[in-house]
Parts: C-alpha cells; structure tokens; sequence
C-alpha cells in the first residue's frame, strides 16, 4: 500500500532509528536528541542557539527545549553572547566533556551495527541518499 510511499516509509525508518539511539544513549539519560545536540555542543563550544538548530536542522523552539534539557542535568549552560546580545551562546560543562568519548562511542556503536546489518556501502549510499534528498526538500 505505502510502497512508493516517501512519508511514509522515512517516518518509519526514524521510528526504528530512534529505538536504536534511545538504547545507545540511556546509559547516560540523554533522549537522541539531547545527546546529538550535545555532540554538536561538545565539538563547538559557543555556538549560540539558532546556529545549533540551523546545523541540526530542527526549530528553535526544539533546540531550546532540548537545551533546557541538557541545562537541568548540569550538562551545558548559557553564556551571554558578545556577538549577538539578543542570543546566547551554549557551552559544554565538565560533567558533558567528560561523557565525550563515551557517547559518541555508543553512537558509533549503532553505526557499526547497522553498517554490519546492511553492509558498509549500502549504509554509506543510503546516508548519502537521505541527505540529498533532505537538502532538495530545504
């Protein structure tokens, strides 16, 4: 019936994915949003919050909640901007610098898997599919 489906057959495939990185991350009580919003955090410190929701591609209402997450687990805070006054800019705390290597260990944990699952070059065609077809939809 939803063969040709796109919606439909995306949406499902980011039900399973979002099972997958659920798992990986709840060692450490970060939902896959939080914890890829503080990988971004962690790699550029500073980043003020609009410049997060553009590299990840969600609103700014969803960065900010996922901020104010990450805040009340004493993971990252707020720095007033001296480039944009109306902004702040978000920085990692030691308590999220210190949990680095361990998440992106466990995401690269379900990549491994799902590389195993659907072999190396099909995995890497089909990232690189879904990003071009979600830069044309932009």
């Amino acid at each position: 019936m939803f063969e040709h489906c796109l919606y439909f057959n995306t949406t499902a495939l980011a039900r399973l994915l979002e099972r997958e990185w659920a798992e990986a991350f709840k060692p450490f009580d970060l939902t896959p949003p939080q914890a890829f919003l503080l990988r971004v955090v962690l790699e550029e410190p500073g980043l003020l919050q609009r410049e997060i929701a553009d590299r990840m591609t969600i609103s700014r209402p969803t960065a900010t909640r996922a901020i104010d997450g990450l805040q009340a687990k004493g993971l990252v805070e707020r720095r007033a901007s001296a480039r944009d006054g109306r902004e702040w800019e978000i920085h990692p705390k030691p308590k999220a610098v210190a949990l680095k290597a361990a998440i992106n260990e466990a995401s690269g944990a379900v990549t491994a898997r799902l590389k195993k699952v659907l072999g190396a070059g099909e995995f890497s065609d089909t990232v690189a599919r879904v990003r071009h077809v979600r830069s044309a939809l932009r």
